[in-house]
């Protein structure tokens, strides 16, 4: 019977919390994809290529929003079953409260392992993979970027401006400023110009207008009635290397293990040319940030289920069960709150972060303490 309990209210702890996750991460993905349209609509990149990279900043939110999710879940269950009078059949079949608290902790130990290969290896890998799809995307909707009475510098070495744009698409007044390297530039002018060919081979048509080239302190001029603006080998102006939040796990333990010079020799032979810019004794406290939030935050998960027992120790016969549950409540979001500060205090200096790595063991099994001793007198007064 108490296999079947536990059955029953992980099912519907589970549920909720599923249920919540997937919700609150797809309403949160939404209003983060319509800040994305900047990748169409300012960038002029194309739909397929901003709904992969919106789709794969999902994970990201998936990470950030799970501790929300399961404390409010765990929450709501253990208040419905108390509410409903469920708890007390759990209690009327002999089921112990230290069992039911041992149940759910073997329960965190195992969401917990699975925050931790989401955030240590699916996050940074998703987010590695949509930087690298922008950088390798080319750019398709240029009409719909170039703004009348706006510079637009999104194209590498090129800005572009237009001074009006008529019914038929055409752009009036344009200027072009090309950088050909560090002493070189192109600067064109034309009366109107307008877009040609299909969305692989780009041209922009210019009429009427002259092109001053700058080369090494020598300059040429010459006018023309039309020419081409050749626009399917341009880049977007991004940064091209990768940020510590997108670089994988094992490159960031193998950039400790050279910066530290702890010569584990299973870390030497890591290729991380990609990430040298990461690797940085002036980004340790990055690399420290990005690991700690990839290993260490997980360690609340037990603790905001911790928290969510506390339910059990009062009743709702309990003249003042309402407040209590409200103080609870309080606990929680403040425990995920102070989880996220914690980060601020992550230094560049490793033994100095020991403090801040060990706060959630010693803040779990204070309150595992404090529930054992908890009922433990109550079970004394009952008797």
């Amino acid at each position: 019977m108490e296999k079947i309990l536990f059955k029953k209210i992980l099912y519907d702890c589970l549920s909720f919390f599923l249920i919540s996750l997937i919700s609150a991460s797809i309403v949160v993905w939404v209003f983060q994809a319509v800040n994305f349209l900047d990748i169409m609509i300012e960038d002029g990149r194309s739909y397929l290529v901003y709904a992969n990279y919106s789709l794969l900043n999902f994970p990201k939110i998936i990470s950030k929003i799970l501790p929300f999710a399961l404390f409010i879940g765990l929450f709501f269950v253990l208040s419905r079953y108390e509410l409903n009078n469920e708890l007390i059949i759990f209690w009327t079949f002999g089921v112990n409260k230290f069992k039911l608290i041992n149940f759910f902790i073997k329960f965190s130990f195992f969401l917990m392992i699975l925050q931790i290969l989401f955030t240590a290896f699916l996050v940074p890998k998703s987010l590695e993979f949509s930087r690298s799809l922008i950088k390798n995307s080319n750019i398709d909707f240029f009409e719909g970027f170039i703004k009348p009475k706006k510079f637009n510098d999104k194209i590498k070495n090129l800005t572009l401006y237009a001074e009006n744009k008529d019914d038929e698409g055409n752009l009036i007044n344009m200027y072009l400023k090309k950088k050909i390297d560090e002493n070189s530039y192109q600067v064109t002018y034309a009366k109107y110009g307008k877009f040609l060919g299909k969305e692989d081979n780009k041209i922009l048509k210019l009429y009427n207008g002259e092109t001053i080239n700058y080369v090494n302190d020598k300059i040429s001029k010459f006018k023309f009635q039309s020419s081409d603006f050749n626009l399917s080998n341009l880049d977007a102006d991004i940064i091209p290397v990768n940020k510590t939040q997108e670089t994988s796990t094992k490159i960031l333990v193998s950039c400790l293990n050279n910066l530290l010079d702890f010569n584990f020799k299973f870390l030497q032979n890591i290729d991380f040319k990609n990430s040298v810019h990461n690797c940085r004794f002036e980004n340790l406290d990055n690399i420290y940030k990005e690991l700690y939030k990839r290993f260490i935050l997980p360690f609340y998960i037990p603790i905001l289920i911790l928290i969510s027992l506390l339910l059990i120790i009062n009743s709702k016969e309990n003249i003042n069960y309402l407040r209590y549950r409200i103080i609870i409540f309080t606990i929680g979001i403040n425990a995920i709150i102070f989880s996220e500060i914690t980060l601020k205090f992550i230094q560049d200096i490793f033994l100095k972060n020991l403090f801040v790595i060990f706060i959630p063991i010693v803040i779990f099994v204070s309150l595992y303490l404090f529930l054992f001793q908890k009922l433990k007198f109550q079970i004394r007064y009952s008797n």
